[in-house]
């Protein structure tokens, strides 16, 4: 890999064997993928998608001491995914409880402290969805970034225009420091043109998790370019489009490998190049509403029994935007008076974003959502759901993410809806 002076003068111990091995670590990473340099990340707010101070990751937590014992931060801030528990607002028993704190997340506390330590943005910097405006870590279109997490990164490449590859743990935190980044894959145009084109006829707008997973587990980590979707959304990122696009590039990206996609007439490079993303003789798939209700009749049943009633529900994986939580504020509101209840038929759990929440709860339909049973956290659901206790229960979801990553049952929306109003 061609290098530059100061990076070489690094690679050599001049700013000390700590920082030498973070660039050793990122240039071995870009000499598994062929990159020929290091290019400048050009947006100064990182996301790191190891958020949970999970007790087997020693490893980490003596990185994490090195940099720090060597003074080395990042060079702007960062935001993290979420975190792995809530006991205020997320119902857990005492020997749940005492698996998470005890035994599992023990070292979170000290984990927290480490990452202040090297640039933590601020105490609400937990959310996988850091792009939302609240949170405020917003890329602009071209930005060479060094994020991890499979939902952030590809609706940063995507849905913002910016650049990334898919990272993985620590990587993240090493592009940051360093402010640089191996040059392949999607930081590149040729690594960004699309190899698919997916055909998309159905009779309605299709729900977004179940859309992103037929892409996702179609094309798996190659690029999409998707035409007939802006026929229902549009042509312009309005609130309600980024919202649905979140989710389904977090179906892409869990259900598949999937980093970037283009909506024709819509995303920020699809509207600007057009069918020239598109490389010769690119693959094609066609979507319909059979081919959707055959994707989600596939999905398992992983219960423990498959006919138990519904323990607890998650919604919000990726986390909720203020405009979702609002609207599922009125579509539960709405559910239980036709239904005749005042109350969920289980624990229903909503997250969303620190600054999300801080921000509804300043409204009327704070209070509107909390006498209907239904719980407000900011954790991550794949972290409740990692505790070996919660396989026995009977978790439900309208994520395709949470419900890839877990024991976790699917559920269409308004059919989940319908069940945690007791209409089912």
């Amino acid at each position: 890999m061609e290098l530059s002076a100061e990076h070489k003068a690094i690679l050599s111990g001049t700013k000390g064997k700590t920082l030498a091995k973070v660039l050793e670590t990122l240039v071995a990473f870009g000499d598994v993928f062929g990159a020929e340099r290091l290019v400048p990340v050009t947006h100064n707010s990182g996301h790191l998608v190891t958020s949970f101070g999970l007790g087997l990751l020693k490893p980490l937590f003596s990185t994490m001491d090195k940099l720090i014992d060597d003074g080395i931060k990042v060079k702007g801030d960062f935001t993290m995914d979420p975190r792995p528990l809530d006991v205020e607002n997320v119902p857990y028993n005492l020997l749940e409880r005492f698996v998470n704190e005890v035994i599992m997340y023990a070292p979170q506390k000290r984990y927290e402290s480490q990452l202040k330590a090297v640039g933590l943005k601020d105490e609400n910097a937990f959310s996988c969805a850091c792009y939302l405006d609240e949170v405020g870590n917003i890329p602009k279109k071209g930005d060479i970034l060094s994020w991890a997490e499979s939902s952030a990164v590809v609706y940063a490449n995507s849905v913002l225009g910016a650049r990334c590859n898919r990272n993985s743990g620590m990587l993240d935190l090493f592009g940051s420091i360093i402010g640089a980044v191996p040059e392949f894959g999607l930081l590149t145009d040729e690594g960004r043109k699309a190899t698919w084109i997916v055909k998309l006829n159905c009779s309605e707008l299709p729900e977004a998790q179940i859309l992103g997973s037929a892409i996702g587990m179609k094309v798996v980590e190659d690029v999409p370019f998707v035409y007939g979707l802006d026929k229902f959304l549009g042509t312009e990122l309005t609130d309600d489009v980024k919202s649905y696009l979140k989710d389904f590039g977090a179906a892409t990206a869990s259900n598949g490998a999937v980093g970037l996609y283009h909506i024709n007439n819509l995303t920020p490079e699809a509207k600007e190049l057009g069918e020239k993303l598109i490389v010769p003789n690119a693959k094609v798939y066609e979507i319909d509403d059979a081919e959707l209700e055959r994707v989600y009749r596939s999905y398992p049943n992983m219960w423990k029994n498959p006919n138990a009633k519904i323990d607890i529900a998650f919604i919000g994986c990726p986390h909720l935007s203020f405009a979702q939580l609002n609207d599922w504020t009125e579509k539960i509101s709405e559910g239980l008076k036709n239904a005749g209840r005042n109350k969920v038929a289980f624990h229903t759990i909503a997250c969303a974003p620190p600054d999300v929440v801080e921000k509804f709860k300043k409204t009327e339909n704070y209070n509107r959502l909390i006498a209907t049973g239904t719980r407000l956290t900011s954790i991550c659901p794949l972290m409740y759901t990692s505790n070996p206790l919660t396989k026995s229960k009977a978790i439900a979801t309208c994520s395709n993410k949470l419900r890839t990553y877990s024991v976790a049952r699917y559920y269409k929306t308004d059919d989940l809806l319908d069940l945690i109003c007791g209409k089912k």
